[in-house]
């Protein structure tokens, strides 16, 4: 999980009812190695029909797909793995239920929360919001000093998240991958930005 680079977080409704797998496709052949299929509003079915219909398109691209939230979906689907916020369940639960060898991310806003999460299994942390965000209207914020905090201290992979934009990413402590929602799902050329975002992600990270 080191390396993570360019981590695509899906919102359909960003998307103003442009096709959703064509979208995720044209950011997934310029290089992007994880979505995550974050579906707040569908329902179960449209859900899992989602899920597996990615599957397929993440395998043909050599990438991960990872279910936000829904640990039934990503077993359904065979999905890579699953992403849990602290308000979801525990992860040392979600890891009994989907195994050793699938992939578990977990939300953390606090050092205490990132060695809680380390301590019951988690692959790797999703830090933040790190900027205001419109897509998660809850999220609160991270400073750059906890951020800090959180790398010296917790020897995980480490995803920044919430409100990034081109022009902020290098505001941030340098991390193992950025997570990206509107600021890419958002523009006209998801292909063209994409690319602009993991060249940009490459020179933070090399």
């Amino acid at each position: 999980m080191k390396n993570i680079g360019l981590y695509i977080v899906t919102d359909s409704d960003i998307l103003e009812g442009r096709d959703f797998y064509e979208a995720i496709e044209d950011t997934l052949k310029v290089g992007t190695k994880i979505i995550q299929l974050r579906e707040k509003n569908k329902d179960g079915k449209e859900f899992l029909e989602r899920a597996l219909k990615l599957r397929i398109l993440t395998r043909v691209y050599n990438a991960k797909l990872i279910i936000n939230d829904r640990v039934d979906i990503a077993l359904l689907s065979d999905a890579d793995g699953v992403h849990v916020g602290q308000s979801d369940i525990e992860p040392s639960k979600v890891r009994k239920l989907i195994g050793k060898d699938k992939i578990l991310g977990v939300s953390v806003r606090t050092l205490n929360e990132a060695i809680d999460a380390k301590n019951n299994s988690a692959d790797y942390l999703g830090v933040g919001a790190m900027f205001n965000t419109t897509t998660k209207e809850d999220a609160k914020g991270v400073s750059n000093e906890e951020l800090i905090r959180i790398k010296r201290v917790v020897d995980l992979p480490i995803v920044a998240i919430g409100g990034l934009k081109l022009d902020n990413i290098e505001k941030i402590e340098p991390c193992d991958g950025y997570a990206v929602i509107s600021s890419i799902l958002s523009k006209e050329d998801i292909e063209k930005e994409s690319r602009l975002w993991i060249e940009k992600i490459k020179k933070i990270i090399a």
